[in-house]
């Protein structure tokens, strides 16, 4: 039975947008180890579901698809979870150490 891992997205460090933030992951877990090709000495392997990525908008639709195809699977935990933004105005990166006389 193919095991499967669902993740929720988080904010890539590259994006300045929340685009595609929350959506939840399912991902296939590799059902052997990879090896490395002879000629190129890149690592791989003949497992095709390590390529397929499917994206869902809840966690209970995404769980609700592994029922449905009978596949395992189980929940990583979020990194962090909602970080604050701290605000802070250009000026500040220039002032110097509060001077109390």
């Amino acid at each position: 039975m193919p095991q499967a891992r669902l993740y929720q997205r988080v904010k890539n460090s590259m994006q300045s947008g929340r685009a595609r933030v929350g959506q939840w992951v399912l991902e296939f877990e590799s059902s052997e180890p990879q090896r490395p090709d002879p000629l190129t000495g890149w690592a791989g392997g003949s497992d095709t579901r390590r390529q397929v990525r499917l994206t869902f908008p809840t966690l209970d639709a995404a769980k609700a698809y592994c029922e449905k195809h009978g596949l395992t699977y189980h929940v990583s935990a979020a990194d962090g979870g909602p970080r604050s933004l701290k605000l802070q105005a250009y000026a500040d990166n220039f002032r110097g150490p509060d001077i109390s006389l």
